[in-house]
């Protein structure tokens, strides 16, 4: 683990592999996640590339509180574009996963400079009226789904809102049955969940996605339901210069459940 120091803070990283004249690819982990979520797929992507891997302002290892106010996406959006700013390898190709695939479009939106390739694996968010035609507006589903598993949390039950949090996304059920290894790193980010209902994050709109003028992959699991491959779909019908790969058999911890095939679809892309 490396750190570099941007907008105050000191950015943990995993810097796997080696230059081979191609560009770094940055990689932005999602909601209850860090710099490990990554370990299933590091090892068949730095065989042709640099992999760098971070950690979010006030996710593992730091063993944040939930207070304050420096936890929302537009502080990670600023943190991630300072970090390849500081980084300074010119262009690099940024890859994200659900929050982090979100954090990742909005970098690409304010500083497309910095950027080569884009790749989206299920991000997260919503559509406003200009991308869903079923958009009526007020609170969402989802968040207070999200606020409930969060309440939970910060009064000290860290598993029962954390099986809130799972089940929503991948159906009732699913906390018991995963593996031990990642239960324990939901834990150690749980407290990261407070300051995310408080995200306020902004809803894709049509002008947002016609905005992303360099190469994106949308990726999505052929078995996610939900609201998210309605999201992945809008999108990467307005992103201009777009396509779509579909991880049979996963849903939306798709490279852990298929590291192979999600390596193979990444590279491939990363090559043209």
């Amino acid at each position: 683990m490396q750190s570099l120091h941007v907008n105050g803070y000191d950015m943990p990283y995993l810097d796997v592999g080696e230059d081979r004249g191609r560009p770094p690819l940055v990689c932005v982990h999602g909601s209850l996640n860090d710099f490990r979520v990554w370990g299933c797929v590091l090892g068949p992507l730095s065989q042709r590339h640099r992999v760098i891997a971070v950690s979010l302002r006030h996710f593992f290892p730091e063993r944040w509180d939930g207070l304050g106010d420096t936890y929302s996406i537009a502080q990670h959006v600023q943190d991630v574009i300072a970090f390849i700013d500081e980084l300074d390898l010119g262009p690099v190709d940024l890859m994200g996963h659900s929050r982090g695939g979100h954090i990742c479009f909005r970098v690409a939106q304010r500083r497309p400079d910095l950027l080569r390739r884009l790749v989206l694996a299920e991000p997260g968010g919503e559509l406003d009226a200009s991308l869903d035609p079923d958009y009526v507006g007020g609170p969402s589903p989802l968040l207070a789904r999200f606020t409930a598993s969060a309440e939970k949390i910060a009064a000290g039950d860290v598993d029962g809102g954390l099986a809130v949090f799972v089940d929503t996304l991948e159906g009732p059920g699913t906390w018991p049955r995963l593996p031990a290894m990642v239960k324990q790193n939901l834990r150690d980010n749980a407290m990261t969940l407070i300051g995310q209902v408080r995200d306020n994050r902004p809803p894709f709109s049509k002008a947002d996605a016609e905005s992303i003028k360099m190469p994106t992959l949308f990726i999505l699991g052929a078995r996610t339901k939900g609201l998210l491959p309605k999201v992945l779909h809008a999108l990467a019908a307005h992103v201009p210069y777009s396509k779509t790969a579909i991880i049979p058999n996963a849903t939306h911890p798709m490279f852990e459940q298929a590291p192979q095939k999600y390596s193979e679809v990444v590279l491939d892309f990363l090559a043209g």
